[in-house]
């Protein structure tokens, strides 16, 4: 795969790389995350940290919290040190005990909100994955059950607010279409 390749070739550059796979819902950046670890985590030491870990809930996943946390992760990331993070818990709606994620070589991060703005400069590659976002929607639903369908249907929204104020697709160093 010629992504896989220009990715290594990238991370090479970078002391501590960075990689954010971020577009609409239901893209398939969970799934593109998986295969670049899969790809190079025989060469390198790769976490890979999903915004839907992150987002605290519906209403308030995409704003400074999360740019808090994601500014935090590359820090840590930077520093070579271990970061402490709480996942989200869709079902009980909270947040979950403190947990330390070991350093590695590559961090990627994953979803909606990854690409955020205060990163961008510093990420080895900004990865959007297009999709009409309605698609995504019914992508998003069949995955994930009809008591998500609201939420989604709100989210279209959120998501292109987001996706504007931070121009993640123009500033994107790839952009693969599903």
């Amino acid at each position: 795969m010629q992504l896989i390749a220009a990715l290594s070739d990238l991370c090479s550059e970078k002391e501590r790389p960075i990689i954010a796979i971020d577009g609409p819902a239901g893209a398939g950046k969970t799934t593109l995350a998986h295969e670049i670890f899969l790809a190079l985590s025989p060469q390198m030491s790769v976490n890979v940290i999903h915004m839907d870990d992150l987002y605290n809930g519906w209403d308030n996943a995409l704003g400074e919290d999360l740019t808090s946390v994601l500014q935090y992760l590359a820090a840590q990331h930077r520093n070579i040190s271990a970061a402490e993070m709480r996942r989200y818990n869709w079902t009980r709606s909270s947040f979950g005990e403190s947990e330390s994620i070991a350093p590695a070589d590559l961090l990627i991060l994953e979803g909606v909100g990854s690409g955020d703005k205060s990163l961008q400069d510093e990420l080895a590659a900004l990865i959007w994955i297009d999709i009409d976002p309605e698609i995504g929607v019914m992508r998003v639903i069949a995955r994930d059950g009809h008591q998500v369908e609201d939420e989604m249907k709100k989210w279209l929204g959120t998501q292109q607010e987001y996706f504007s104020q931070h121009s993640t697709r123009e500033k994107a160093d790839f952009i693969l279409t599903t």
